[in-house]
């Protein structure tokens, strides 16, 4: 099942379930107003928001109309939490190796993770808007879990069936902040701006064969400038999968639903992998970490104003799976 939220003028907005081929959408007021109601009763919704995605798939759905992703929020525009881990550890080596700092004697077996801001969540066209390019803007070409209520502890398992919806993100960072904020050992804050989420949320088993062992493994496709960055597997050398990094967050709270958690930028370890292709990169900060292991200095700058962002996951068929971020650097 996909689902979207729609424009309507309000904090909101308004529930739409979105055909597969995400060319057309339903509304869903008669069943749910909101993403939030939906999961806050998901067990009673759900079903009922699924039979209506079989009538739009089949064609035989009343009111449906052309989905348009610049008409849409993010899938939940406010959340009760918005959590971002590091699952894919390469990108954190790669950062050691570049700062000179040598690797861990072993890896962590707990993710790393920081909170960002979840009162106000960008739709997938809205400009990305801040005020410097000195603060280092990059991009971050993740996934996420949009979650129902998870207890304090919940096991991995058990965290598994509390996994109500998958979306992409453009998790973006001002690297030329963080330092200043990590220094005195506090958290990020000021580095950590709103984020932006694909024009809609699918459910896990929407994605087949390509949801398993907590992970989604497709590609993640890049396009910065219209040039493409990246196309890394997201379900390769993912060492905290999405069961891990939910039952992390939990480990001493419980977690409401509509809390959502992110698990990073993608990263692969390389392309040479028999039959695999460049894997590229799915934020510029790794790129730069590449390029100062190689030649002593990076030389990838950070977004410009005016740089445009793509952020897409497709099938193996071709086919759009989320729909796409589409994002421009602007000034405020």
């Amino acid at each position: 099942m996909k689902l979207a939220t729609l424009k309507d003028g309000s904090r909101d907005g308004q529930l739409a379930v979105v055909a597969r081929d995400l060319k057309t959408a339903h509304m869903a007021d008669a069943i749910a107003p909101t993403m939030q109601a939906a999961l806050d009763d998901w067990a009673f919704i759900a079903p009922q928001l699924e039979h209506l995605y079989a009538q739009l798939n089949h064609g035989q759905a009343r009111r449906a109309f052309d989905f348009d992703p610049a008409n849409c929020m993010a899938p939940l525009p406010r959340a009760y939490g918005w959590t971002t881990g590091a699952a894919w550890t390469n990108h954190l080596l790669l950062r050691q190796r570049a700062r000179g700092d040598g690797t861990p004697a072993r890896p962590s077996d707990e993710p790393p993770m920081v909170q960002g801001a979840a009162e106000a969540l960008f739709g997938p066209c809205d400009d990305l808007v801040l005020a410097f390019e000195a603060w280092g803007i990059d991009f971050g070409a993740g996934l996420a879990a949009i979650l129902d209520d998870v207890p304090t502890a919940a096991t991995p398992d058990e965290a598994h069936g509390r996994i109500r919806l998958l979306a992409l993100v453009n998790d973006v960072s001002l690297r030329a902040l963080a330092p200043d904020e990590s220094a005195p050992g506090g958290g990020f804050l000021q580095s950590k701006p709103a984020t932006a989420f694909s024009p809609v949320a699918v459910t896990p088993d929407e994605l087949g064969e390509a949801w398993r062992g907590g992970k989604v493994h497709l590609r993640l496709r890049t396009t910065w400038n219209g040039h493409l960055v990246g196309q890394p597997d997201a379900g390769a050398d993912m060492a905290f999968n999405f069961p891990q990094l939910v039952a992390h967050l939990c480990k001493t709270r419980p977690v409401r639903a509509g809390s959502i958690v992110g698990a990073g930028p993608v990263s692969n370890k390389d392309g040479a992998r028999k039959g695999a292709v460049a894997p590229g990169y799915a934020c510029i900060a790794e790129q730069r970490y590449l390029e100062t292991i190689a030649h002593g200095a990076p030389s990838t700058p950070f977004m410009r104003f005016g740089d445009t962002i793509r952020i897409e996951m497709l099938e193996e068929q071709g086919r759009s799976v989320f729909g796409a971020i589409a994002q421009t650097l602007v000034k405020p």
